[in-house]
């Protein structure tokens, strides 16, 4: 055996909504019914595309294409309207078909890996029960970092709360904004369709692997370094 580096193991730091749970579409109608709530009627395409991003940037994005105007205050308002709104539908939020076994299967194999979301602590943490996951699961939510995506500070805080080096992880996300942020935080990306973007759209903005879902990327875990235990 030679004295070479060896390669650190591979670690995941892991987006929410459309990535491990089945819940973009109840983010997309509470937001819907939130500005409904404010009379500012947009299409549900336009919310879609912007999901991912933090609450506060979601709403700028919205407004500047819509040329309306709004107060700190409403902006503030529309963010706790809109966690109401899901809170309601959350009962029909489900695991993504192999997100839990992923998971547990990286654990297994002594695989680090961390949450890391835009969404607030109040909605987030509600998944940590729908995968059965305890409530000491590495988790990283916008209320703990400056900026959330497409800024990188949700994964630096990610890889720090499982103490590795970005540049060793890995990001696994279903939009165009979890990859930016992955590549400002030196991460590789990976693309997941199950959140509905395309997979041109996921590979333009960096992923290197795209995979259908959480339990496509558990069958092809060797095409990301990840090995059997030995």
């Amino acid at each position: 055996m030679n004295d070479f580096p060896q390669a650190p193991t591979p670690a995941f730091l892991f987006d929410l909504d459309g990535t491990l749970i089945d819940s973009v579409y109840q983010h997309v109608i509470a937001w819907r019914q939130a500005l409904s709530g404010m009379g500012i009627d947009l299409s549900v395409w336009r919310i879609h595309r912007r999901i991912g991003m933090s609450g506060g940037l979601f709403v700028s994005a919205l407004l500047r294409e819509t040329g309306l105007k709004l107060t700190q205050e409403q902006i503030d308002e529309l963010q706790v309207t809109h966690a109401e709104a899901y809170e309601q539908q959350v009962a029909s939020v489900r695991p993504l078909p192999g997100a839990a076994e992923l998971l547990g299967e990286l654990t297994a194999r002594g695989v680090p890996w961390a949450i890391a979301t835009s969404g607030y602590s109040r909605t987030a943490r509600l998944a940590l029960g729908m995968l059965g996951l305890p409530e000491d699961t590495p988790m990283v939510t916008r209320d703990q970092v400056r900026r959330a995506k497409p800024d990188p500070d949700l994964f630096l805080a990610g890889a720090a709360l499982v103490q590795v080096d970005p540049l060793h992880a890995m990001v696994v996300g279903d939009s165009v904004w979890d990859l930016l942020a992955a590549r400002r935080a030196g991460a590789l990306g990976i693309g997941l369709l199950s959140g509905g973007y395309g997979r041109d759209e996921l590979e333009r903005a960096g992923a290197f692997r795209v995979y259908a879902d959480p339990a496509d990327m558990l069958d092809r875990l060797d095409e990301l370094g990840v090995r059997s235990p030995s």
